[in-house]
């Protein structure tokens, strides 16, 4: 017992280390240029076919994608796994290595500069239609350049649309850097030409569902090491695995980051730099879809002739867009005390080896801390501060008030240290009603007041509900309304890191009788874990967020903290208020799930039959004016609430033939909302400040 004590200490305290170095070395993005104005001036043709000569890259020259292909099927590794599973399965070794050939040809890229070209033509003139600037910071691009001489490199870009998947690659053609690699899904290459097109472009597709099959994780995982290890690229990926269907920052899939890692880790390599890139977008060109998906609307197959039926995307304006390269982190210096390499030279390079429960902690802790950074990174427009504003006061606001209360927001925004992209010498009012013109579909003014679309209007709206249409039903309205709320609130969840450690002070001071800090944390920390499927946090720095969310609080001058007491001033009234509803939408989700599942304890179901019921017990409530809160209808929340349950034990699940079963602990569901009421209090925890 006190030897994994000890080994738990250890590892919060080499947790706490290793994202200290990181916030520590977050550079200041710098100035940003927009790329499209040079665009605007000259020819596209004479940009696409201009000269290319990025600087080699560093690490072992391969002439094409085949060599770098014929080197992974010939690697040690690979002879290693086939030879095991013919072993296990009774086949014959070339058999194996015939599938494995076969998957290697369905997934490796064939990355050629004259498609390069090509689509760098295509997308200079998509990107000059929709968007009114292209930002970038060439400060970024700057160590980027330094970084791609030195040690193989990792990009590593948050993922909130599909444009996100080459505006990366564009970037660097123009700026004369090395194009990397980017794994992508299966599905893009299932398009007809585009998925060609995008394989020669750099892409290398993944299956989404690997299961337990060994020879198709030992070839992904050998091709993606050898590009690391040999240099041949710099590598794309998105550690969030998944395109953000609520444009918030999802929690990070380990596998592939264990696997761009593991030649450091064997001393394959002498250290790898992780470039973290932050892409912000006034506004999405998949808004709408994202909303509808999040009610249950199924997602459009990906094809080549939806793609050109959303054509339609090029008659609209989508603002601007960001993107930050942050600085680059080593690896090497990120290990430093923190993992031990020496177990790798137990046993050949060449072969398999599980990772200890050090490494894996390791490689979480380093996934974690590059969202941060790119949250860090994140530029905010107007419109996300607008979002939260009028997300808080679903019956609207007086322009003035809501101009007022968005300039209130900015200086707060500005001391917790966020990016904003606030138009100089441009008068606020013009602010506002450039922001409401840019999301017109979702907003508009009449009269001097500002109003989400959506609502039911007295005596209805032929235009908005036809006659014999289904949507022309109480629900229907319902979930034309809630399809504008979750639109606008993907925008507020842009600026929803910025605010969510002291959003959680705030509500914890708001349930806890007491104003002790020890006790104010013990409530912090259950609201961290219960939310720890909405928000990133890094594990096992709850006391450190805390301290960060208080030291917040300090400083815009809504808290006193002295001799382990919590003390409000005059400034808490209105910024506590702002900061407890900052999490309202999320604490009334969370309580009507609890709710459901505490009335259906006794039956076990099945995730698919969880989501429709919940969405029908939300549906009934909305129509029963029993709640207001039409982020509740969404089925990312929903599925985070039942996994969090799992997490903290209130939630069983169990396999039954080929499903998975979930079955609630009525007493802990209870308790847990009991908790979230502020009935209760949850057990105490150590305050620590690690």
């Amino acid at each position: 017992m006190g030897s994994n004590l000890f080994l738990l200490c250890l590892l919060l305290l080499q947790a706490y280390r290793c994202v200290q170095w990181c916030t520590e070395r977050t550079l200041e993005p710098g100035e940003f240029t927009d790329i499209l104005e040079e665009r605007r001036r000259t020819s596209d043709l004479s940009h696409a076919l201009r000269t290319f000569s990025p600087q080699p890259y560093r690490g072992l020259s391969l002439s094409s994608a085949r060599a770098l292909n014929q080197l992974v099927l010939d690697s040690q590794y690979m002879r290693y796994i086939t030879q095991e599973i013919g072993t296990e399965n009774g086949q014959p070794v070339e058999l194996i290595r015939e599938e494995a050939s076969r998957i290697l040809e369905e997934m490796s890229h064939n990355l050629q500069l004259s498609f390069i070209r090509l689509v760098c033509y295509t997308l200079t003139k998509v990107f000059k239609r929709v968007f009114r600037r292209i930002m970038v910071n060439e400060d970024g691009l700057n160590r980027l350049q330094q970084a791609l001489h030195e040690h193989p490199v990792i990009l590593m870009p948050n993922h909130r649309s599909y444009v996100d998947f080459l505006i990366i690659s564009y970037i660097l053609f123009t700026y004369d850097l090395s194009i990397p690699v980017i794994a992508a899904g299966i599905p893009l290459m299932g398009m007809k030409l585009i998925g060609e097109i995008l394989r020669r472009c750099g892409a290398f597709f993944i299956r989404r569902a690997i299961g337990a099959d060994k020879l198709y994780w030992a070839v992904l995982s050998e091709y993606v090491r050898t590009i690391v290890k040999t240099g041949y690229a710099p590598v794309e990926f998105y550690v969030e695995g998944l395109r953000s269907r609520t444009l918030k920052s999802l929690n990070p899939k380990l596998g592939m980051m264990h696997m761009v890692l593991e030649p450091f880790l064997k001393g394959e390599v002498y250290d790898i730099s992780l470039v973290p890139i932050s892409i912000s977008y006034d506004r999405v060109l998949e808004e709408s879809l994202l909303a509808h998906e999040l009610l249950g609307v199924p997602k459009p197959k990906e094809t080549t002739m939806g793609l050109l039926r959303s054509r339609t995307v090029l008659q609209d304006d989508y603002g601007s867009m960001h993107v930050c390269f942050g600085a680059p982190v080593s690896v090497r210096e990120l290990a430093k005390g923190r993992t031990n390499r020496l177990q790798y030279n137990l046993v050949p390079r060449d072969l398999p080896q599980k990772p200890s429960e050090e490494t894996q902690t390791f490689v979480s802790l380093v996934a974690h801390g590059v969202v941060c950074l790119q949250e860090k990174g994140a530029m905010l427009s107007p419109w996300s501060l607008m979002a939260l504003i009028l997300l808080q006061s679903p019956e609207g606001l007086a322009l003035d008030t809501l101009t007022q209360r968005t300039v209130w927001l900015r200086g707060l925004a500005l001391t917790f240290g966020a990016h904003l992209d606030w138009p100089a010498q441009v008068s606020e009012k013009e602010v506002m009603s450039s922001s409401m013109s840019l999301h017109r579909s979702v907003v508009r003014c009449e009269g001097g007041q500002v109003l989400l679309l959506g609502e039911p209007q007295p005596g209805g709206d032929a235009s908005a509900s036809p006659e014999g249409d289904a949507s022309a039903s109480p629900e229907g309205d319902v979930l034309k309304r809630a399809a504008v709320v979750l639109m606008c609130a993907s925008y507020r969840n842009q600026a929803l890191h910025v605010f969510v450690r002291p959003s959680l002070v705030a509500v914890a001071m708001a349930i806890t009788p007491s104003r002790r800090k020890e006790d104010v944390f013990t409530h912090f920390k259950f609201l961290q874990e219960l939310f720890s499927l909405e928000f990133v946090f890094v594990p096992g720095m709850a006391g450190q967020d805390f301290e960060h969310g208080c030291s917040l609080l300090v400083r815009c001058g809504a808290l006193q903290s002295t001799d382990g007491e919590l003390m409000v001033t005059e400034q808490w009234a209105q910024t506590g208020y702002f900061l407890r509803a900052v999490l309202q939408p999320f604490m009334q989700t969370y309580q009507v799930v609890i709710r459901h599942l505490t009335e259906n304890s006794g039956k076990e179901f099945t995730e698919r039959q969880y989501i429709p019921a919940v969405r029908s017990y939300t549906m009934k409530l909305i129509l029963a004016g029993e709640l207001d809160t039409y982020e509740a209808l969404s089925s990312d929340t929903q599925k985070n609430v039942l996994y969090a349950l799992l997490r903290m034990e209130a939630v069983t699940k169990a396999k039954t033939g080929d499903q998975r079963e979930f079955k609630v602990n009525k007493a802990a569901i209870q308790r847990i909302g009991d908790i979230l009421a502020g009935r209760i209090s949850p057990q105490s925890s150590a305050y620590s400040r690690l």
